[in-house]
């Protein structure tokens, strides 16, 4: 009888790892704090987090009571200010040449008054004076701060400085009706995502039923997998936690669903045949993104890993982008699976844009993506401090216990990097951009043709994911 094949272990690539398998992974993740979080009881019904153009079928909105009148060019500026007295108003400034921006007192009606005024001879034009909006969607989310749009203080990650530049990608597929990437699918194969009320376990608080498909947990091989460590429930937040809702903060494609797959064990550990399962499951049950925030060790070759590779190559087959993230050993080569033909590796930076300090480089680094930390020392980067500073990436996860929630430190790695990356491909076949049903080298072309020129290809491969950039409409 032939031998069985060996069940190769594998890992968080995720400095939070570090705080899940103990010594073996390094230093512990930060303490957690507790601050206020806008999230409520996880198992409270919440409004869904689509986010809606309010202005969508509806006159566009005007300056309170007042109308930008256009006068003909023999009129004096006496006889502008008795026109304006008919309607009840007074010149409150000159807006251009014949142009006046007339105010009108409450109780006229602005409609009215505008037809009045066209009426006269003396009018070339008249128009109520149109509030236009800000060219980003900016969700009310409030993070830590409990304010409304606090998430912007704790999300550097999704702003476009050092980020991805959520809001203007937001504003993109909210301009094509396909709100935060409606109607794709996200697989995350993880450590489970906290994805619904079932004993010890409760649902996210920012995240609701009808955002996930079914998912399986090939550990215990049953429907059911639960986030058994926290990690999962941060990436899947990270694509498409619920945004616009005021509770916690956002996802980048919130309008996706997640499918959850479990592979890792509490310790962050799993092998390479439950990981093929969960590939070739995903790609047989609608997903169109597989997220693979884990890396084997660099001992671990193509020939080690068959099933796997042949796994990728079939969802590949059957049009499902695939991305991994590039690993945490500070090495200039990339573990599997993000080396692997045909997935998108991704490396990480830091909240001043430099490569993070723990993020592998090499050749096998696509792109790269927020993923927190420290610096790294990268001579004749600017953006790269000699310091410790460096903030974490910041989802809605548990802590601990699986019903107590919270936006806790020391989530920081390539990890937070490569969901970005995925969640800015669900967004890329959302949007249309692409056409109806592009195939996966197309995305990651598309991808990498739009990402912000960052660095040497050698660190920052073809550059840092821009969802705005990779959803804009094509002229």
């Amino acid at each position: 009888m032939a031998p069985l094949p060996p069940r190769l272990k594998l890992h968080l690539s995720s400095a939070l790892a570090a705080g899940l398998v103990g010594a073996a992974l390094g230093a512990s993740p930060a303490a957690a704090a507790a601050p206020s979080l806008g999230v409520t009881d996880p198992a409270a019904n919440v409004t869904a987090a689509t986010a809606v153009d309010t202005t969508a079928g509806q006159r566009a909105p005007a300056r309170r009571r007042q109308l930008l009148v256009v006068f003909e060019e023999d009129v004096t500026e006496g006889e502008r200010d008795e026109v304006a007295q008919t309607v009840g108003g007074e010149v409150l400034r000159t807006s251009g040449p014949r142009t006046r921006l007339i105010g009108l007192p409450d109780g006229v009606d602005v409609d009215a008054a505008v037809q009045r005024l066209d009426a006269r001879e003396e009018v070339a034009s008249a128009v109520p004076n149109h509030v236009a909006r800000a060219a980003a969607y900016v969700p009310p989310d409030p993070g830590r701060s409990g304010v409304a749009g606090g998430w912007a203080r704790d999300q550097w990650n999704f702003l476009a400085e050092f980020g991805v530049d959520a809001p203007e990608a937001w504003q993109n597929l909210i301009d094509v009706g396909r709100n935060g990437g409606r109607g794709s699918v996200v697989a995350v194969i993880d450590s489970g995502v906290a994805y619904r009320n079932s004993g010890r376990y409760r649902l996210s608080p920012d995240f609701s039923r009808s955002q996930f498909v079914r998912g399986y947990d090939f550990l215990r091989d049953d429907p059911y997998p639960m986030d058994a460590s926290g990690h999962g429930t941060h990436i899947a937040g990270t694509i498409a936690e619920r945004t616009g809702n005021r509770t916690g903060v956002t996802g980048l494609a919130y309008g996706a669903r997640i499918m959850p797959l479990r592979v890792l064990d509490a310790d962050g550990l799993g092998d390479s045949d439950d990981m093929a399962r969960a590939v070739r499951y995903a790609a047989r049950n609608g997903a169109d993104v597989i997220n693979l925030s884990i890396e084997f060790d660099d001992t671990v070759g193509a020939r080690d890993i068959p099933n796997l590779l042949k796994a990728i190559d079939y969802a590949r087959d059957k049009k499902v982008d695939v991305v991994a993230a590039a690993g945490n050993s500070s090495l200039d080569t990339v573990p599997y699976p993000a080396r692997a033909p045909g997935v998108i590796g991704v490396g990480a930076t830091t909240d001043s844009g430099c490569l993070a300090s723990f993020s592998n480089a090499g050749r096998f680094v696509d792109l790269v993506a927020p993923g927190g930390g420290r610096d790294a020392k990268v001579q004749g980067d600017p953006r790269c401090r000699d310091s410790d500073a460096g903030r974490d990436v910041v989802q809605l996860t548990f802590r601990g216990k699986a019903s107590s929630f919270g936006l806790p430190d020391g989530y920081e790695g390539t990890s937070m990097a490569a969901p970005h990356v995925a969640a800015t491909a669900a967004l890329v076949r959302a949007s249309g951009v692409l056409g109806a049903d592009p195939r996966p080298k197309h995305v990651e072309l598309h991808l990498e043709r739009t990402a912000r020129p960052w660095g040497p290809l050698a660190l920052y491969g073809n550059g840092l994911v821009d969802a705005a950039a990779a959803t804009e409409p094509r002229g």
